[in-house]
């Protein structure tokens, strides 16, 4: 025997009636394409951060276990975090993927994010884009 549970709302009606009220939540539409991997190691470097800045994990190796990773894995993630805020929100908002590979991987952003100077940094992301769009 299978049961199902669903909240049903009711509202007075004409008359002293009651009716029912569909409160569920409209569908959004996806547009084509996929969300590219580095968009969503990025969002996970921020919370990650996050979680380390409100003491929610002691340090990032806890982290790395929590999160199922090795700690160089952990550590070449919150590297994004050195990236200066416009690249960092670029890459949080890069278009999806139609088809084929993601044009930009956290591997071709080491070198990016190893510069500490951001100018430096915003003109080797300048390059990179620019070499990815041919």
């Amino acid at each position: 025997m299978i049961t199902i549970t669903k909240k049903v709302f009711l509202a007075h009606g004409h008359g002293g009636r009651k009716r029912l009220i569909d409160k569920t939540p409209a569908v959004q539409q996806v547009g084509p394409g996929r969300t590219p991997r580095i968009s969503k190691v990025m969002a996970l470097a921020i919370k990650f951060d996050g979680l380390l800045q409100d003491g929610t994990v002691a340090d990032q190796s806890e982290l790395a276990r929590l999160a199922h990773v090795t700690q160089p894995r952990m550590t070449q993630i919150m590297n994004l975090l050195h990236l200066a805020p416009d690249i960092q929100e670029e890459l949080l908002f890069l278009p999806p993927v139609v088809k084929g590979r993601d044009p930009i991987h956290e591997r071709m952003l080491r070198p990016v994010a190893a510069a500490v100077d951001w100018a430096v940094q915003r003109q080797a992301w300048t390059r990179l884009r620019r070499e990815r769009a041919e």
